[in-house]
């Protein structure tokens, strides 16, 4: 594996924003939720396609902070575009677990 550069990974911009919405996806190739999560003022709502439904319900979802990759072009995932791209860890079952802050911070606020 290659080292990554210091500024290689300061261009990448994690940011902690809240879950407002949840839907099912369907569409989806994989069992996954369609996300809406606010990012606060400066960066706004983005939606995002998760394929957490293993583990998650969609009323756990609401209002949970979780860490995102907020500066991906947009993709194209089925008939919707995913603007970020929401964090987590697999599994051995391959369920994918979130990554989120253990205390609430400010929408937006980017990983130190």
């Amino acid at each position: 594996m290659n080292d990554l550069q210091w500024q290689e990974f300061q261009r990448v911009q994690l940011c902690v924003g809240t879950i407002i919405a949840v839907e099912d996806f369907p569409e989806a190739r994989n069992p996954a939720y369609i996300l809406q999560v606010d990012f606060g003022d400066n960066i706004g709502v983005k939606k995002s396609s998760a394929q957490i439904t293993d583990i998650y319900n969609k009323e756990d979802l609401l209002n949970k902070q979780v860490v995102a990759v907020v500066n991906f072009p947009a993709k194209q995932i089925g008939p919707i575009m995913s603007e970020c791209l929401v964090t987590g860890f697999h599994r051995e079952d391959n369920a994918v677990v979130l990554a989120v802050p253990d205390s609430k911070v400010p929408n937006g606020t980017r990983l130190a």
